[in-house]
């Protein structure tokens, strides 16, 4: 019996049909958990290589935002749209940016931080567990402030002299001179003329009075039109302009709407406020008869020409441009703070045949912006153009015989014409 006992545990101890099994089973857990482990290490770097490249676009996003003077103010939306457009996997359970400056290389705060993360259980441990995996990423990225440039006095013509001042002209307007002419001589102040400002801006070359050397800059290659997004109003009101009373007591008192043909003064005139749209013809401010309009637009279609000045009586003209109150409950709300500081419009599908003119001996006080985005303005002989703040944007601006124009708007009232790009630059990632 024994024996028999004895020769069976041999049998059994010699036997190996079962070790195969005998060591899956040992090294299953290992094999699962390995297997286990690398699905979700893969799917963790998955989730952070996408949310460190979401963080770097915003840090860039808003980097180059804030190296800019338009844009500065919108560097955190710039921020979460690059990072929302660089997202798809993660999108579902990513934390939302936080954006921060911070000093770089002994700067003051000329950097930004963006900061992410993602929170989710993991295919293998997070069954294990119960526990959810974080994510956490950060992106900075240094910028440089560019050369901004405002500027009340701009010329929009791409070729030739945009801004032209010659004769014994003077012009005062510390708050710049901007031409988006790449062609040499694209601003030139000449003759005897007087130009007084703290910046002048080209996309080419200027011809300047050395005394202005120091305030000039060239080869600026991104100026652009202000205003070149900017619905152009309407008002499709018929309207009419008549003069009431008789010989010198006569007025008229002209409302907002369309005025076919243009308009000409014909008595002492004083606007109501609102848009006045002309319609071809001329809008004609010259007679020499008091001109009010407080709180206005004119809005210049169907090739339709300005002109203003010129009959020689003193004071003759007041002329301010609409609040931001009155485009409230309109369909230009949206831009009224925009809109509130334009006196004249010219539509961009409209160019007069003729140049928009400003005759000389007339004194007129006008406030606000003259868009004349494709048409050239002239302003003549003794005209004595005063404001608190006169801006002209037009494909041309040329002053020329004993013209006096003054504006002193304050620099950050002026419209921005554009200017370099500052430098920006990732300079971390983790």
């Amino acid at each position: 019996m024994r024996s028999n006992g004895n020769s069976i545990l041999k049998g059994l101890l010699s036997n190996s049909s079962g070790n195969a099994t005998l060591l899956v089973a040992l090294g299953l857990p290992a094999l699962i958990g390995g297997t286990g482990l690398a699905v979700d290490t893969a799917q963790w770097y998955m989730w952070k290589r996408e949310l460190q490249y979401a963080t770097d676009q915003a840090a860039l996003g808003a980097a180059r935002a804030l190296s800019q003077e338009d844009s500065a103010d919108d560097y955190e939306l710039r921020a979460q749209q690059e990072f929302a457009a660089n997202i798809s996997i993660t999108q579902d359970f990513a934390s939302k940016i936080s954006i921060a400056y911070e000093d770089y290389a002994g700067g003051d705060n000329n950097s930004v931080i963006v900061t992410a993360n993602a929170t989710k259980p993991l295919p293998f441990s997070g069954f294990l567990t119960g526990n959810a995996a974080k994510v956490a990423v950060e992106s900075q990225a240094t910028f440089g402030a560019g050369d901004g440039y405002h500027a009340c006095i701009i010329a929009t013509a791409k070729t030739g002299t945009g801004i032209d001042v010659t004769g014994n002209a003077t012009v005062q307007a510390d708050c710049g001179l901007a031409s988006f002419s790449c062609s040499g001589d694209a601003i030139t102040i000449g003759g005897s003329s007087s130009v007084t400002t703290k910046s002048i801006a080209a996309c080419g070359t200027v011809s300047v009075p050395s005394s202005l050397d120091s305030v000039v800059t060239e080869n600026v290659r991104n100026l652009s039109d202000p205003l070149s997004d900017l619905p152009v109003p309407d008002n499709p009101t018929t309207a009419t302009y008549n003069c009431e009373g008789k010989g010198q007591s006569k007025t008229a008192a002209p409302t907002p709407g369309t005025y076919t043909g243009g308009l000409k003064i014909a008595c002492e005139t004083t606007f109501a406020s609102g848009i006045y749209v002309i319609n071809g013809g001329t809008l004609d401010l010259s007679a020499n008869h008091q001109v009010t309009g407080e709180g206005v637009m004119f809005v210049l279609k169907g090739g339709a020409q300005i002109q203003l000045g010129g009959q020689g009586n003193a004071d003759a003209m007041h002329l301010s441009p609409m609040p931001a109150t009155a485009f409230v409950d309109t369909p230009y709300e949206a831009n009224k703070n925009r809109y509130s500081d334009i006196l004249v419009f010219e539509d961009r599908t409209s160019t007069s045949s003729q140049n928009h003119i400003i005759n000389g001996n007339t004194d007129m006080y006008v406030r606000g912006t003259v868009y004349l985005p494709n048409t050239a303005i002239k302003i003549n002989g003794t005209a004595n153009l005063g404001s608190n703040c006169l801006q002209i944007i037009a494909n041309r601006v040329n002053v020329l015989g004993t013209a006096d124009v003054v504006t002193d708007c304050a620099v950050d009232q002026t419209n921005f014409a554009g200017g370099k790009a500052g430098g920006i630059r990732l300079v971390d990632g983790s």
